[in-house]
């Protein structure tokens, strides 16, 4: 029986612990959020006009991929390119798509043996991304943000 009794008045003196309210600081919680946070996916990927139908986000991704480049290949296809050797490269386009969907070239990489061939084949890029269609910016938890892509164009001319 005293052992009993000693078991309770334990337990009533531990227990007044449960009863406690931590205080949670919002601080708190943002830090926590933002380490779950992925800041390296967003939820839609840009889009197009004709891509905004779909639903699935790598068939998204792979349409506004496509519809990029074939506006470019369209628009390099439509010049007249003379050169004296085979090209065959495939140009790396590192491009911006900011909140408002504009799209920037931070940078390419061509080799240069190919620029040898086509001087301008870097303003013949950036005019080809001139006349692209409209792009509605990416989406990360239901805002609009800025993303980078590494576009690679195949440029063959024989």
């Amino acid at each position: 029986m005293n052992r009993i009794v000693c078991l309770l008045i334990l337990l009533f003196a531990t227990s007044c612990n449960y009863f406690e309210k931590k205080k949670v600081y919002p601080e708190d919680l943002l830090e926590e959020e933002l380490q779950t946070f992925n800041w390296n996916e967003v939820d839609t990927y840009p889009t197009f006009e004709g891509c905004d139908s779909l639903t699935e986000k790598e068939e998204s991704k792979v349409c506004f991929q496509h519809t990029l480049i074939s506006s470019v290949n369209k628009f390099l296809a439509e010049q007249n390119i003379i050169v004296a050797n085979d090209v065959f490269d495939t140009i790396k386009l590192n491009i911006i798509i900011d909140k408002q969907g504009d799209l920037v070239i931070e940078s390419m990489k061509i080799h240069p043996e190919t620029v040898i061939e086509i001087p301008e084949i870097d303003s013949l890029l950036r005019q080809s991304l001139e006349s692209i269609p409209k792009i509605y910016p990416a989406i990360k938890r239901g805002q609009q943000v800025t993303t980078a892509f590494e576009l690679p164009v195949i440029i063959q001319i024989n």
